[in-house]
C-alpha cells in the first residue's frame, strides 16, 4: 500500500466503527454516502472509495501516464473530497462526477507541476532545497512508516488492505480473488485499518484532519 491512498482511509476519527457499521454504508446511495462523509463517517469514505477508487485512479493514469503521481493524485483528491463533503450538493452535480472533479484537478496540478521541473535548466538546479525539498523528504518518511506499520499486521489483513489499495480491488473483487465471503473481508479489511490506526498513532505518525 502506498502512503498516498492509505492516507484517504486514515482520516479523522468520529468514534468506533463496527462491522455491520461498514455493511450500513454498503446500503447507502452515493448522494448519501457524501452526506454521511460530511458528518465524518469514516465507513462512508471507506465505502465511497471502493466504488470510485478505480475509477479515479484510472482518471489520474490517463492524465499523468505516471502510476506514483495518479496514487498521489487519488489521495489529495479524496483528502479534499473529506474535507469538502459538506460543501456538495446533490442538485448541481451527481457524486460520482463531483468526486472525480478532484481527481481530474489534481491530476492536472500534478502536470504542470512535473512540466515546470522538466523544463527547469540543469545549471539552475542546486541540491534539493526548500519547502519542495522538505515535502519530497517528508513523504517519503511517512511512506516508510506505514510500510513499517504494515508490516506488522497479520498476514491476511495486510494482503487484503495492499490489494485494495495497491491493486486497485474493490472488496467484491477481493472476496472473489480471495475465495472468502464479502462480509469476511469487510470485516478484515476494517480490523486491518484499525490496527493500522492504532500503530501509526504509536509511531507519531499525523493523519489527515
Amino acid at each position: 500500500m502506498c502512503t498516498s491512498e492509505l492516507a484517504v482511509a486514515l482520516g479523522p476519527r468520529s468514534g468506533a466503527r463496527t462491522p455491520e457499521h461498514v455493511t450500513a454504508a454498503a446500503q447507502l446511495s452515493d448522494e448519501a454516502l457524501l452526506g454521511a462523509v460530511a458528518r465524518s463517517d469514516e465507513a462512508a469514505l471507506a465505502e465511497l472509495y471502493d466504488r470510485f477508487g478505480r475509477m479515479a485512479y484510472g482518471l489520474a493514469l490517463r492524465v499523468l501516464r505516471d502510476s506514483t503521481l495518479a496514487e498521489d493524485a487519488v489521495q489529495d483528491a479524496f483528502l479534499n473530497v473529506w474535507r469538502s463533503a459538506e460543501s456538495f450538493q446533490a442538485d448541481r452535480a451527481k457524486a460520482s462526477t463531483w468526486v472525480l472533479t478532484f481527481v481530474h484537478r489534481r491530476a492536472v496540478d500534478l502536470v504542470r507541476r512535473e512540466e515546470r521541473r522538466r523544463t527547469e535548466p540543469e545549471e539552475a538546479a542546486p541540491v534539493p532545497a526548500g519547502p519542495g525539498a522538505d515535502e519530497d523528504v517528508e513523504r517519503r518518511s511517512k511512506r516508510e512508516v506505514v510500510q513499517d506499520a504494515l508490516r506488522q499486521l497479520p498476514v491476511d489483513q495486510r494482503q487484503a488492505i495492499e490489494l485494495a489499495y495497491y491493486g486497485g480491488y474493490t472488496q467484491s473483487e477481493l472476496a472473489e480473488r480471495l475465495g472468502e465471503p464479502l462480509g469476511t473481508i469487510k470485516s478484515r479489511m476494517f480490523t486491518g485499518l484499525q490496527r493500522l490506526r492504532a500503530l501509526l498513532d504509536e509511531a507519531g505518525f499525523e493523519t489527515a484532519s
